[in-house]
Order: structure tokens, then sequence, then C-alpha cells
């Protein structure tokens, strides 16, 4: 999964438009870049408002005269709900940066402006779709939970201008996610990262209708959360990271700040804690947790799989169940990662018999276990939900037995490591990065389908995408940033938009749409050079 080991059509027509041949664009080099790219592509013309939407709607129906943002512009939030007037406090703030507008949050549905409705018995839109429908006198956003009134406000941002007030043209958007789960990791063990620069990341997802953020919170070089019952874990524990630097870690009303910020966003927080490899820092931090009572050196390296919780001893599975008990309480997501993968130093027989126990603790919790797609290996607990981190050179017995998971209910997240690991270099030249799967330029990343990706799996069983950055070679904000974007924007409608809109010229037009949106927002992002960024 890091270094050294993973040896309708759609009713708004998206690929219509086409290339100008005006003028040639050269792409700029970004931080990361060791030279300046050439210029391989030509500007495309820019797309209308409804058709650079990101990611691409279920369908979209132009017609009628469009609503002119201005200095009386108002957000309406209708009905007693105090979740829809914070949804609206939201997306007048979100607005209000760009704009220069004071769009005042107001209760009430009548009258011009932005209305907010939710409508249970809305038709076709589930826990997460939404309808925006924009007239003359006002843009309406409607949906059966908070959730979907979110999306799309969300969706209204891409339809005004990104430097300031302008017009949204007349028509409405109906629009619901093809997968329940759009998630993103970021791995913050191998390098340690502030809350504060998660919570970053959290708003370039949300924008995006990512709804999970995975956080692999343990590995061999650091324990990055707080625990009472074993507090060196985090003291001693977190206080190292790959190149020797001095770690850190988060106490847990940090935890619990990231995970209210992302719940304000509709962003479900999942933590991981790997195990039973995966675990130096624990076995530094504490002698006992080793089988022959000696405490580990800590680790700054970035091999794998030399690492291992003695499963015989019963101590191990107190600390187990303090540490997910501890998690699961600051955490009220249903899911549970407990990692399970390269437990190479762990043998067979005990590692499916550490599975069976770690389980039951996440199900003692009221979690649903999530595991890596090792844990197909040895028992999955009844719901429990796999991973997929394989590749082009995984064996195809791993692909069988996950086939074989799936048709007995497990559901799977797929992560390929060869299409959704942002730490895989783009090409040669780039930096930081690892190629251990393989290159990974925009295209890959983007063009291929999770509904029929893996033999014998079908759609029905994918609970949907998640794309992975491991840290082993990324220390800084700006090197997070420009290895996932802009392949995480793909990810984003991998997860939602309805397959027959999936086409790359039309989505590379779209991408490249959005550079403005990443520039005001000063991300770092590579300008691929196969995209027509304009």
């Amino acid at each position: 999964m890091r270094v050294l080991r993973r040896t309708l059509g759609t009713l708004l027509v998206l690929g219509s438009a086409t290339l100008s041949c005006a003028t040639a664009q050269g792409v700029d080099a970004k931080p990361g870049d060791t030279r300046a790219r050439p210029a391989a592509v030509r500007a495309a013309a820019a797309p209308a408002p409804y058709e650079r939407l990101l990611p691409a709607p279920v369908s979209v129906r132009a017609a009628g005269a469009g609503y002119r943002f201005g200095a009386g512009t108002v957000i309406r939030t209708s009905g007693s709900a105090e979740e829809v007037r914070r949804v609206g406090e939201l997306l007048a703030e979100q607005l209000r940066g760009p704009s220069g507008l004071p769009l005042p949050v107001v209760d009430g549905e009548g009258g011009d402006g932005v209305r907010l409705r939710l409508d249970e018995a809305a038709p076709g839109l589930g826990a997460e779709g939404y309808r925006l429908d924009t007239r003359a006198d006002g843009i309406t956003l409607t949906a059966r939970t908070p959730a979907g009134l979110f999306h799309a406000g969300q969706t209204l941002r891409q339809l005004l201008p990104v430097g300031g007030p302008g017009t949204v043209p007349g028509g409405t958007v109906t629009d619901a996610p093809r997968f329940a789960y759009r998630g993103a990791m970021i791995d913050i063990a191998r390098h340690h990262f502030t809350v504060e620069q998660v919570k970053r990341y959290v708003d370039q997802l949300a924008q995006y209708k990512v709804n999970t953020l995975h956080v692999h919170l343990t590995d061999d070089q650091g324990w990055r959360l707080e625990s009472t019952a074993w507090p060196r874990l985090a003291r001693y524990g977190g206080g190292s990271e790959v190149g020797g630097g001095p770690g850190g870690h988060w106490t847990k009303d940090e935890y619990r700040e990231l995970v209210a910020y992302a719940g304000e966003r509709y962003v479900d927080v999942v933590p991981e804690i790997d195990m039973p490899g995966h675990v130096n820092a624990a076995l530094a931090s504490y002698a006992e947790l080793n089988c022959d009572g000696k405490a580990r050196e800590r680790y700054t390296g970035t091999k794998v799989g030399f690492s291992s919780l003695c499963v015989g001893k019963e101590r191990t599975y107190d600390f187990v169940d303090d540490v997910l008990g501890e998690v699961a309480e600051l955490t009220p997501g249903k899911y549970l990662h407990i990692g399970g993968d390269e437990a190479h130093a762990t043998p067979a027989a005990d590692y499916a018999a550490f599975m069976d126990r770690a389980q039951a603790v996440v199900r003692k919790y009221g979690k649903t276990v999530v595991a890596w797609h090792q844990l197909a290996a040895a028992r999955p607990a009844p719901g429990a939900v796999l991973q997929y981190w394989g590749h082009g050179g995984t064996p195809a017995k791993e692909k069988e037995r996950l086939a074989q998971v799936a048709k007995a209910g497990h559901p799977l997240i797929l992560s390929p490591a060869d299409r959704l690991y942002l730490d895989m270099k783009y090409d040669a030249t780039t930096k930081p990065g690892l190629a251990w799967a393989g290159y990974v330029p925009v295209k890959r990343s983007y063009d291929w389908d999770p509904g029929t990706f893996l033999p014998g799996v079908p759609e029905s069983a994918v609970l949907g995408v998640e794309a992975a950055l491991w840290t082993e070679t990324i220390g800084t904000r700006a090197e997070w940033e420009f290895m996932a974007f802009p392949r995480m924007l793909g990810l984003a409608e991998l997860g939602w938009s309805p397959a027959a809109s999936h086409d790359w010229p039309a989505y590379s037009r779209r991408l490249a749409a959005q550079a403005p949106r990443l520039d005001a927002q000063r991300v770092t992002y590579y300008r691929a050079p196969d995209v027509p960024w304009a």
C-alpha cells in the first residue's frame, strides 16, 4: 500500500464542445516539478456554466431567464430546522468571500434570492441528491436532507463567477450520487500534519461532493492520536516520523474539532488504527506489547511488513479494546478502520485469530468494520467492508477471493493503487512521490469504471471509491496538494456522476474550467499536459 510493497447518455451532453485551435497553451511549472512542461495541448473554448459543473450532474435543463446576484440578494431558509439554517449560513459564508456581497441569511421561503427548501418527499433525490431551479426571481435549492441542500449549494458556487457576483443562467439541475461512499484518505502517520491543514483539505473535498475523510492515524513511524489509557503511544510513539523529524500528535480535543468541522460539511471521518502490523510506534512505546517484553526502537524509515503485535498475549487485546474503544467514542460516524494490510510478520493463522478478536471489539463499540482487502484471507465479520488497494500486478487469486467476499454480502471500497493512490508520481519527472504501482497521470486516474473494475464484482457490491495519499515522501502542504490535485477531482466525479457521463475529452475540459477556482483558493496543483488549461 505504500513504498516497496504492492511489488443517460446523461441528459447533460458534456462531450459536445470542440477544442479551439486558437492559441497553444503553455503549461506552468508547479512546486514539485523538475522542469517546465511544454505546450502540449491547445486551449478549449470556455464551457458554459452548466457544462463546466464537476462532478457532472445527472441532468440539466437550461430554460428561461437567469438570476442576477447583487447587493440585495439574500439566503432564505424555510421551516424550523436548525440544520437548514446552518447550511444557509455556511453557504452565505462561502459565497461572500469571492462575491463581496453581504448575503444575509433570513427565515422564510417567500421572496427573491436563494431559497433553501427541505422536502422529505421530493422524488428521486435520495439521501444526498438535490434539485436546483433558477428563475429570474431567484434560485430554489430543494433536497430531502440537509446534506442534499449542502451539495446543492456547492453546485451553485460553481455556477457563479469565481471572482465576484454574476448571473446564474435559468434552468434546472437534478442530481444524486452514483455511489454512497466517496472518500479521500490522508496519512498523518508517516509525516505529521496538523488539524488545521486537514481542515483545509476537508473544504477542498466537500466543494466537490466528496463525503468521507479516512485518516490513517497510526503506523510504524508514528502514533498520532492521544490515548488516555495508553498515554505513551502519542507522547513517545508520536515523537518520530519518516526522515527523523519531530513528529507530533493530535489531542482528543483536536480530533473532535476535526470531526465536528468535517461533519458540518457533511464529510464523515473514518479513523484508522492499523493492526496487527504497521505497529512499531506502539511496540516502541510499550515493551509489554512485544512477545519478548522488550521495547523496540522508534522507526523513521519506509520499509513495511516487519512489525506485529503479540497475538498470543492477552494483554494485546486489552490494548486493542482500550484503543479502539477510545477512538469509537470520539467518532460519531459508523465506520472504524482496523487496517489489516501487510502483516507479513504475523503468521496466517495468528492473523486470522487476531482479526476475529479485533473485529469483535469494533462491533462491541457499535461500529462497522472496515479493513484493507487482506482481511478476505481471514474471516471477515458480518457486514465488514473491505477496501481494495491492489493494482495490475495483484495476483488473480486475491481478486477472486474478493469476488467471493462480495458475493457473501461484504461491500467493497475501491482504491486501486495504479488509479487512486495519489502518492504515485504523475510521470518520471514528478517530485515528490513513488512509483511502485507505476505512474498515474491524470487521465489514467480518471479513466476507469468502478462498476466493472473487479472481475466477478457487480456494481451493487461497490460501496464507493477512495483516493489515498500516503506521505512517505510528502512533508508539506504544497507537496500534499500537488499530488492530490487535480486527480482528486477525478475521484469526485467517479464517485458521484452517472456512468453514462464518463468521457475523458469532456471531463478534461470541465477539469480545466476549475483552474480559476483552484487558483483563487491558492491550491497547489499539477497542470497536466493533456488537460486544456485555459
